[in-house]
């Protein structure tokens, strides 16, 4: 957990770094944060432990010892079994009570991270840009419990051509907020407000003139939904799923494929309409209304339907294939703009599977990866913080890397999410059974015999083989 935790500081770094944070603030987002580091470490800490605890066991002869007085390994494994399924059941829980309020909890912290202490992005002596606004701030000092006083104030205040041609000096200052409000309020008092004139003529733009306004009262409101929501993947319509349990998951899933499935009919219905196609039923009763009017009428029957350009005059055959051509044009820009909509869509559908079938996924992994860890440390018979720990770390990378890429690649919709959200523990699953086996047979853990020997005998044999 403590490792963990280390790679969440330096994942958060730029969230907690900089920005005169109190110890308290940052410790509680550590607090809130630790439960979402569970599916990491309790997978990792079933494999190393058994791992360890088994092959000290096996090291110590004490297996050996077991097997003399009748007890078996499966019998030795018992009490662990059973206490890995409660361990499972328990992790499942955890991800689908716990774990989604400690995102939600975490979401709320970072959002409100400005609002709980507005100056915390404002640094004493340098220029702080202030995200999602068109100025930075520089301030000599900052004082009270949030930090909203504020002595000295430079403002710079950016134009639509992003050139600095807004300055506002101020003695003091004030960051009013609150954290149900997107609004901080900065009130300035006893300054000066400077702002570079453009005049129309080259002749008096040479002047550069400028305007000067002294103010005893400054008001300013400056909008914060997207202050300190740089890495928040947004974006909050992506991360709601890890803030939903069982329940509240399969409900929304439902939801999504019905809305998506809504939103690809509505689109497509128009994309057909706009083609210029129309439904079989039409085509069929506009085919029967031609078969009436040719009794009446006589039709042409030598045009030739494969060149439709030659029913229409040679001199507006450019003017059709220009249309042609410029109407397929914005059709096909229609369909690459509704492409990106619909696969942020489908991301978000696919997203919320993933987080439903992790929830279970989670338990099953403490319980396949401790059939691979206890066997494991039987077989290599090596205990302590040595070959074990670089074992257990190499199985678990393996574990960790596999899921990662599964649910990459399932977010995108290359593989079925429910197969992501699998694919690791599935894969650990036949390596579970296969030690477990062997260790249960006192076998090694490539084979029954030396495998160099093994490959050795082969070749000598090979080689007698080529000479005979």
């Amino acid at each position: 957990m403590v490792i963990f935790i280390f790679q969440t500081v330096w994942l958060f770094i730029d969230d907690l770094a900089g920005k005169d944070l109190d110890l308290g603030i940052i410790a509680k987002f550590l607090f809130y944060y630790m439960p979402t580091l569970i599916d990491k470490v309790l997978p990792l800490t079933v494999l190393l432990s058994s791992l360890l605890t088994f092959g000290a066991f096996a090291e110590n002869y004490e297996f050996a010892a077991m097997k003399a007085s009748g007890v078996s390994l499966q019998k030795a494994m018992r009490s662990l079994i059973i206490f890995v399924f409660v361990l499972g059941i328990g992790a499942f829980f955890l991800a689908n009570n716990v774990i989604p309020a400690s995102e939600q909890k975490i979401f709320n912290m970072r959002r409100n991270i400005a609002k709980v202490k507005p100056a915390a992005v404002i640094v004493e002596g340098v220029f702080s840009d202030i995200e999602g606004t068109d100025m930075n701030m520089k301030v000599a000092k900052k004082s009270g419990d949030k930090d909203q006083y504020l002595n000295d104030v430079i403002i710079h205040q950016k134009s639509k051509t992003n050139l600095n041609t807004t300055v506002i000096k101020s003695q003091k200052g004030e960051l009013i907020s609150s954290e149900d409000s997107d609004l901080i309020q900065l009130l300035l008092t006893d300054g000066y407000r400077y702002e570079e004139m453009q005049p129309k003529s080259a002749k008096n733009r040479k002047k550069q003139p400028f305007t000067r306004a002294k103010f005893e009262t400054y008001i300013s409101n400056i909008d914060v939904s997207d202050l300190n929501n740089q890495d928040i993947e947004a974006e909050s319509d992506i991360t709601t799923d890890k803030m939903k349990n069982v329940v509240r998951l399969t409900k929304d899933i439902d939801s999504l494929r019905e809305n998506n499935l809504k939103q690809v009919n509505a689109f497509s219905k128009n994309i057909f309409i706009r083609m210029g196609a129309f439904p079989v039923r039409d085509s069929l009763k506009k085919e029967k209304d031609k078969i009436k009017t040719a009794k009446t009428k006589e039709i042409d029957s030598t045009a030739d339907t494969n060149n439709l350009a030659s029913l229409v005059p040679e001199w507006q055959q450019s003017q059709l294939f220009n249309n042609a051509k410029n109407s397929l044009t914005n059709i096909l820009n229609t369909i690459n703009g509704k492409k990106e909509e619909l696969d942020k869509r489908y991301e978000r559908y696919n997203r919320h599977i993933l987080s439903l079938h992790k929830k279970f996924a989670l338990g099953f992994a403490c319980i396949i990866l401790f059939f691979v860890g206890a066997p494991l440390g039987a077989i290599i018979r090596k205990g302590g913080l040595g070959l074990p720990m670089v074992i257990a770390i190499i199985l678990f990378l393996t574990y960790y890397f596999i899921g990662v890429f599964a649910e990459n690649s399932a977010k995108k919709g290359s593989i079925n999410p429910m197969l992501g959200a699998w694919m690791s523990t599935i894969i650990m699953f036949p390596l579970s059974i296969y030690l477990t086996r062997r260790a249960t047979t006192d076998r090694g853990l490539m084979g029954d015999g030396n495998m160099i020997q093994r490959i050795t005998e082969f070749f000598k044999f090979k080689k007698k083989a080529k000479k005979a």
